[in-house]
């Protein structure tokens, strides 16, 4: 049976969910609130989605006996990470209706196919990715364009929140870099001029119809993304229309169905260059939860269920600020307490969600505070004060 011969998904059906972190967590609520019931498949007993789930499977995401449990509960299934083995989706799909396909997410969890993708894509998208090269051996690192440095070294899988990741100056610090990575496959990005990174939030449906959200500006710490405004303060018509577009033409050449984010680079000339994506909702979409008429994860749930996709349209400025363990402690202290959430709710327009872990740590992410408000001038006043209140250097 091919998957468009299976039915489309109706509440009080259920909708499965490889993966127990917190997008799990948020597509549940999501797909509880549109009648359905939720199961998720995750190796932990407690995690933020499996609280969240009607259903739990303890199971690893390669358990032939985990996945038939999934297959035979769920009228259509979907991941929360990427990083699920596209082989465990390909099996389920064979069993139920499966969104983003195994081969959507295979293409996104290597960043060589990821790159080999964006440059076949770019005649309907009309971007590029950054220059790259492939480093597998001691003799790809001697054959590196000297125009390619400086750059950053990046593993081809497994990586994210900047993790995998060395920046690098010369070919010595490449071959430093590749022997500390244990000599893995590694691609060596170039370091363009970037003025600012956005991403672009779009959807589709297995009739091939398409949406896209307002386009997200971004700012990050660490390789952890910090804080998303929309509308974006630097973001012009022109670059936004650019970046839809080029969304459009990669969600439709991809042939997705779901939510795929797509991270770009603006650099100082204003050329657009697509960076990587994310077959998943994505955390620079969360202010879609309180600032748009549809949710980044009552998207995900409308596709996979194949129901019609809702309107994106943001009704409110938004900023949102991702909340990591850190602020539990109190400078280099070991002992957490908990932040003032009393005083961060007494702001108008403060939206806050947390993932249900039991226990913070320094860099991790535990939740995230949206501030929505008439105007966006008025949402960054609300986020400077919940900043002050939460002790987070805004400028760092």
């Amino acid at each position: 049976m091919s998957a468009k011969q299976f039915p489309p998904a109706r509440p009080p059906a259920t909708l499965g969910v490889m993966g127990g972190g917190q997008l799990g967590r948020m597509f549940a609520h999501a797909a509880q609130a549109m009648g359905f019931k939720v199961a998720v498949l995750d190796p932990a007993r407690d995690s933020p989605a499996g609280q969240a789930a009607d259903r739990l499977i303890v199971a690893g995401y390669s358990d032939a006996a985990g996945l038939a449990d999934l297959a035979s509960a769920c009228a259509a299934i979907t991941t929360e990470f990427e990083n699920v083995p596209a082989d465990s989706l390909a099996w389920l799909g064979e069993r139920s209706f499966v969104a983003p396909s195994a081969q959507c997410v295979s293409v996104a969890q290597d960043r060589i196919a990821e790159k080999r993708f964006f440059v076949d894509c770019a005649p309907s998208s009309g971007v590029m990715p950054a220059p790259h090269k492939t480093i597998a051996t001691s003799e790809d690192i001697d054959a590196i364009p000297d125009d390619l440095l400086p750059g950053i070294l990046k593993t081809v899988r497994m990586g994210y929140d900047g993790k995998g990741q060395v920046r690098v100056k010369t070919r010595a610090d490449v071959r430093a870099a590749f022997a500390e990575m244990q000599g893995v496959t590694c691609l060596l990005e170039k370091m363009l001029p970037l003025a600012y990174e956005v991403s672009v939030l779009t959807a589709r449906g297995a009739d091939g119809e398409s949406v896209v959200y307002p386009i997200a500006e971004n700012v990050h710490r660490d390789g952890i993304l910090f804080t998303t405004t929309v509308p974006g303060p630097n973001v012009s018509s022109a670059c936004a229309a650019m970046a839809q577009d080029a969304a459009r033409a990669i969600v439709s050449q991809l042939g997705y169905v779901g939510v795929l984010c797509i991270e770009f680079f603006v650099l100082d000339d204003g050329t657009l260059v697509v960076n990587e994506m994310a077959p998943r909702p994505h955390n620079s979409g969360h202010y879609t939860i309180d600032a748009c008429v549809t949710s980044q994860f009552a998207q995900q749930v409308r596709a996979m269920a194949r129901l019609p996709l809702g309107d994106v349209r943001q009704h409110s400025p938004a900023v949102m600020l991702n909340i990591l363990g850190d602020i539990w402690f109190d400078g280099d202290s070991d002992t957490a307490r908990e932040p003032a959430w009393e005083q961060v709710l007494a702001l108008p327009g403060a939206c806050l969600h947390l993932y249900g872990k039991e226990q913070a740590r320094r860099g991790r992410k535990m939740g995230h505070l949206t501030l929505v408000a008439p105007t966006l001038a008025e949402a960054q006043v609300k986020l400077r004060s919940a900043c002050q209140i939460l002790a987070i250097e805004e400028d760092a």
